[in-house]
């Protein structure tokens, strides 16, 4: 079985900064692609970064220029710091994860990040 651990969710202002962590743990012998993924209020979840076991990364559209993901693949760990946090980043945070042996994949059990003033 595999587990995910999130953390560094909480509240910020506005402009503010905040870094997000996720570790995996249990029986893998390699991860293919990792993400963050975040579910606001009343919306459906959406992709927010990924990034590939070789570094390459893709962000939504929102993330762009704000949000920074990286990975260390002998830690099997992944981080997401998110700069120039607004209003609408608003949303509970999930880290994700592919296996590259099987196929499977996994979910954490999300991290609420809050963004008022």
């Amino acid at each position: 079985q595999v587990q995910l651990v999130e953390s560094g969710g909480g509240l910020v202002q506005p402009g503010g900064s905040l870094r997000l962590s996720c570790a995996a743990s249990g029986s893998i012998f390699s991860i293919d692609a990792m993400a963050w993924y975040r579910r606001a209020p009343g919306k459906q979840r959406e992709l927010v970064a990924k990034i590939s076991s070789g570094g390459s990364a893709v962000y939504a559209d929102s993330a762009k220029g704000r949000f920074t993901i990286s990975r260390d693949n002998a830690k099997n760990t992944v981080a997401l710091q998110m700069n120039s946090l607004k209003p609408e980043d608003t949303a509970v945070y999930y880290c994700y994860i592919v296996l590259g042996a099987t196929g499977l994949d996994f979910w954490g059990q999300g991290t609420q990040v809050t963004v008022s003033s």
